[in-house]
């Protein structure tokens, strides 16, 4: 077997005989707020780091705000001197850059599996829930899917305009699910799809849905739940640059318009024992029964990470398909947790809660910790909205009452991390603080 460096070697010896025109590579990991940053290498460079050499990056790069800024948090970023922290290549990842005006590769970089690695970084969050439940024997298999909508290249004043369409150069501003708009938009989609699949993302269904210019995009179901979330935010990114180089604006903002759906994040999971045996199915589903009261019970507790800026909650309630409360049911998209139609083997739950803008890392982090919770709790859930329309709990529907019900509470603290809860909610507190410190034209129109 080879050794992880003789690996990454061969990957990137590869990469180059295969695209010697790639003079540099960006290397790039997703912060807390679910943005990009890294550092773009030589090629030849990233050699050195392949074979073993050092590649490091400021710790405090992972706490960036949603508009890049740094806050005091403890005594990150402000006491601590700014230390470096390692990070490593992301075997697999390394891939061509299509949609820039030159020739570039990418490739995820990483803190878990690294000798200290950075307890708030999302990546190492997920790993650390992956591998404690891959000690109790349980083996997640995850799909996400993402909503999304295209603009007009060009805002309106800051605003979003509707997309072009391409056949009439009309605006696409008609609520539809017409699967002719998959037509009309056809080559702007198959690129993104084309593009993804270059970046060794499994790419399935695509669906036109209800608001205009919206579609939908569903992943393959794949046993390595890093993997899977890799898959989530490399899309993200390889999206908004095919949109651009194609004249449009993507853009995965929860509530782009108050008048028509929002984009959600949607994950199935479905758990397995080392034999292949899905263990939500045994004992006539109990442990389903089990699974969906933990995730009910800690989801007002994850709010953050659903819903993870202002704009965000105006995606909940009062529109298509967008739970008010923690609810579930048997094939009811009204509920926070569905159950798919599915036969014992592929049994399964659909969590729809989370916008599409969340960070796909913690957001299947606080799912499989609430699965994990309700195995080991076994309560019995709160009955389906197919028994019950008004069955539910509430959850907070602002950002200071949701930091404040995740910050202090004991599981969801022991599951994903006592030290990444303060820092996650301390920077979530301080990232909606900060966007208020703004008058906007409607409060002149109101109380001048």
């Amino acid at each position: 077997m080879k050794s992880p460096s003789a690996t990454l070697l061969a990957e990137v010896r590869t990469f180059r005989q295969n695209h010697p025109d790639v003079r540099y590579v960006d290397l790039i990991a997703l912060d807390i707020a679910g943005h990009f940053y890294g550092k773009r290498y030589p090629v030849e460079m990233l050699e050195k780091v392949a074979a073993g050499g050092p590649l490091k990056l400021p710790q405090n790069a992972v706490l960036l705000g949603a508009q890049g800024g740094l806050f005091k948090i403890g005594d990150y970023c402000f006491n601590d001197g700014d230390p470096d922290a390692n990070r490593r290549l992301v075997p697999g990842t390394l891939k061509p850059v299509s949609w820039e005006s030159q020739p570039l590769g990418q490739m995820l970089i990483t803190s878990d599996g690294t000798e200290a690695p950075i307890e708030f970084e999302p990546r190492e969050v997920l790993a650390n829930v992956l591998e404690r439940l891959h000690l109790k024997g349980i083996h997640p298999v995850v799909a996400f899917e993402l909503e999304f909508y295209l603009f007009d290249k060009k805002l309106d004043n800051g605003l979003p305009q509707f997309p072009r369409d391409p056949l009439s150069d009309d605006a696409d501003d008609q609520p539809t699910l017409h699967i002719e708009r998959l037509s009309r938009f056809g080559d702007v989609l198959d690129d993104m799809a084309q593009t993804a699949r270059a970046q060794g993302i499994d790419i399935t269904v695509i669906t036109a849905e209800i608001g205009p210019g919206q579609f939908e995009i569903n992943f393959g179901h794949c046993d390595d739940g890093l993997r899977a979330a890799d898959w989530a935010a490399l899309f993200c990114r390889s999206t908004r640059g095919v949109a651009l180089k194609h004249g449009y604006r993507a853009s995965f903002m929860a509530k782009p318009y108050l008048q028509f759906p929002g984009s959600g994040m949607h994950v199935h999971v479905s758990l397995y024992d080392g034999a292949g045996n899905n263990l939500l199915a045994a004992h006539q589903q109990q442990p389903l029964r089990h699974a969906v009261a933990g995730c009910l019970a800690l989801l007002p507790h994850c709010m953050p990470i659903f819903a993870p800026n202002h704009n965000a909650l105006r995606r909940l309630g009062g529109t298509v398909n967008a739970a008010t409360r923690a609810s579930w049911g048997f094939e009811d998209r009204d509920a926070c947790v569905r159950i798919p139609e599915s036969d014992p083997r592929n049994l399964r739950i659909e969590h729809r809660l989370a916008s599409a803008d969340a960070n796909p890392y913690l957001v299947l982090a606080a799912i499989l910790a609430g699965l994990e919770h309700g195995l080991e709790a076994k309560q019995e859930p709160i009955a389906p909205l197919n028994e019950d329309r008004s069955s539910g709990t509430d959850f907070p529907v602002e950002m200071l009452d949701a930091v404040r019900a995740m910050h202090h509470q004991p599981v969801v603290r022991d599951k994903l991390g006592a030290e990444f809860v303060e820092v996650y909610c301390e920077n979530k507190r301080q990232d909606h603080l900060a966007f208020q410190q703004e008058i906007h034209a409607r409060e002149y129109r109101w109380f001048l």
